[in-house]
């Protein structure tokens, strides 16, 4: 693998170390080619929210970035709260232009537990200054305001007489330093105590060239997606790998695919992305929803690398996404399995461009045993999707969670990782970090980063067969609630993202919670829907199941990374918080709700 110069063509130049001095470097190399585009909201017809050319972005970044130097904001948390367009990408680079620590949130809007967190993520960061805009400023300022936060303070970015008056001329470069931090990426913890990873400019420069190795990008990659910038796809892999590579970047509101998924297609087609991707549900969404009339006109040929990560890949979803779309040009071998996470800046490992995923067929009894077991005929089995292979300077083992003993190939155990794209750690959490970022083997070797996921290596590829705290112990078995959920959501096309996990009182009681996306839910059998999951999960694992809670679409809650929160669903379920549309609970799990206790919850 070249070195990081050499997207640049000039071996000869020094590398890089920090992502001011990359963005700077393409600016004065190719300053009128378009770097990031932004789609608008809706159908095509709207046009766009905004473009901006190498230059224009460099100048942005600069002209906030001058508005910051005077307020002593190196190495401070700076918080942005803007939409996906052009000013998060000018306020995020301004930042790290000023050497300021950028702290990316989604703004204010919808739940009291969105409130909450982002209040969150203000007091953990001990932020300073609040980027926003004015479309946002008045909500930002409510809610800092009332929460004692109001000498804090808050600058639409866009609003005359404020940064959009600085003159980027009186812009300085900042000392940065690879070790420095270039920002935080809050993406799991508690809603009132959320934990930010500090991502250093090493780390993310490091993390850039993995990618690059994994999936071929080039500077004529068009890169592009709809994942938000709070999460470490959308902000690591679709917003500043473009800039990296000095490439073009699209991306469209994560809200206009959520209301049409057929937009993301058709973006991919009408700017002619050849590298980008979602979470598993996106594909499953697309594969499901998106009608005949509404492919009129799409051309998805150029789509070379459909990244496909940040929850369990689902072998049935990319059959049914290849077969779907296969009519308007999708190339089967373009779904690109791969495995991340924010600790590690983004990615871990990935497959080969333009090669079909390996897949295993595995005992499913034998799974629960973490034993990896070719399957008897007759017996039930999983398909476990291959993520691919870690890339040059990521060392990956697959290791016994309770002794650290590294275990042989075909193995299951905890993925634990080294390498120079793994994050510092959390911030201000010693001793979180020590414990997660700190890792060392039973021989003694040290410094590994331990994921909380649960692996196997075979013929040098990593297979992601679920989450340690995850697990769902039922009498003596290890079951995965991958396992369990993915059966669930097989029951009716009704239903949209499904939750399993298990609590405790005298025994463990597997609980399912299940959303069901139907506009007159009075007009469905509900208990008809409860009995048939019920049955199929009996069927399926001869487990019975005692609890099933089917709510509405968007209650099941998620991380920033798109993955499912099993621990909050949990907590919810306990304190009798969820708002069921219907529920069959077992009576020992309602004495469990009612009287208020806390009992051990299964991690």
């Amino acid at each position: 693998m070249p070195a990081i110069s050499a997207p640049f063509g000039c071996p000869e130049a020094p590398e890089p170390t920090d992502f001011v001095s990359v963005v700077r470097q393409w600016a004065r190399r190719q300053p009128g080619r378009t770097a990031l585009v932004f789609p608008a909201e809706g159908p095509r017809e709207q046009g766009e929210a905004g473009r901006l050319s190498y230059a224009a972005l460099d100048l942005e970044a600069r002209r906030i970035a001058a508005w910051l130097q005077p307020r002593d904001v190196a190495g401070q948390r700076v918080l942005i709260l803007h939409d996906q367009g052009p000013l998060f990408a000018a306020s995020f680079l301004g930042c790290l232009y000023a050497g300021a620590v950028a702290v990316p949130a989604p703004p204010p809007g919808g739940t009291d537990r969105h409130m909450e967190r982002l209040l969150g993520i203000v007091k953990d960061a001990a932020v300073g200054i609040v980027l926003t805009d004015t479309r946002h400023a008045p909500a930002v300022s409510q809610l800092l305001a009332g929460a004692g936060y109001g000498d804090l303070v808050c600058l639409a970015t866009d609003r005359a007489g404020t940064a959009a008056a600085a003159d980027p001329d009186d812009w300085r470069p900042p000392a940065l330093g690879p070790d420095d931090v270039a920002f935080l990426q809050y993406t799991s913890g508690s809603t009132s105590r959320p934990k930010g990873v500090m991502v250093t400019h090493r780390s993310l420069l490091a993390n850039q060239r993995a990618i690059q190795h994994a999936m071929r990008t080039t500077q004529d990659s068009v890169v592009g997606g709809w994942l938000p910038f709070h999460h470490d796809m959308g902000l690591v892999g679709h917003l500043l790998h473009p800039l990296w590579l000095g490439a073009q970047g699209v991306i469209m509101p994560a809200m206009s695919f959520v209301r049409r998924p057929v937009r993301w297609l058709r973006m991919v087609s009408d700017y002619g992305i050849t590298t980008g991707g979602g979470p598993n549900f996106a594909y499953e969404l697309c594969a499901r929803r998106v009608t005949d009339e509404q492919l009129a006109g799409i051309d998805l040929s150029r789509w070379v690398t459909a990244v496909n990560g940040a929850e369990t890949v689902r072998a049935e979803t990319l059959d049914a996404f290849a077969e779907r779309f296969a009519p308007v040009g999708l190339d089967p071998a373009a779904l690109y399995p791969s495995y991340g996470l924010a600790e590690s800046t983004l990615m871990v490992t990935g497959g080969t461009p333009g090669s079909p995923a390996r897949r295993l067929t595995a005992d499913a009894a034998a799974l629960e045993q973490h034993r990896l077991v070719d399957p008897a005929p007759g017996r039930p089995v999983r398909t476990l999707v291959s993520c691919g292979t870690p890339g040059p300077g990521c060392d990956l083992r697959v290791v016994a969670p309770d002794t650290g003993r590294e275990l042989a190939p075909g193995r299951i155990g905890e993925i634990w990782i080294r390498g120079d794209s793994v994050a510092r750690g959390y911030w201000n959490r010693t001793t979180e970090t020590a414990e997660a970022f700190d890792a060392a083997t039973e021989s003694g070797d040290g410094g590994f980063l331990r994921t909380g996921d649960l692996g196997v290596l075979r013929d040098g590829e990593l297979y992601v067969t679920g989450r340690i705290k995850d697990l769902l112990i039922v009498a003596g078995r290890n079951l995965y609630p991958q396992d369990v959920e993915r059966t669930v959501q097989k029951v009716s096309a009704m239903f949209n993202s499904t939750v399993a996990f298990a609590v405790d009182s005298d025994r463990e009681h597997v609980v399912v919670v299940q959303e069901v996306r139907s506009g007159k839910t009075y007009d469905t059998d509900l208990p008809g829907l409860v009995s048939a999951v019920q049955q199929r999960v009996s069927k399926e694992f001869e487990i019975a199941l005692g609890n099933v809670v089917l709510v509405r679409p968007g209650t099941v809650r998620r991380t920033t990374s798109g993955k499912v929160q099993r621990s909050a669903m949990r907590k919810l379920f306990l304190t009798g918080r969820l708002r069921p549309l219907h529920e069959l609970v077992d009576p020992e799990v309602k004495e469990l709700i009612a009287s208020g206790s806390s009992p051990r919850i299964t991690v």
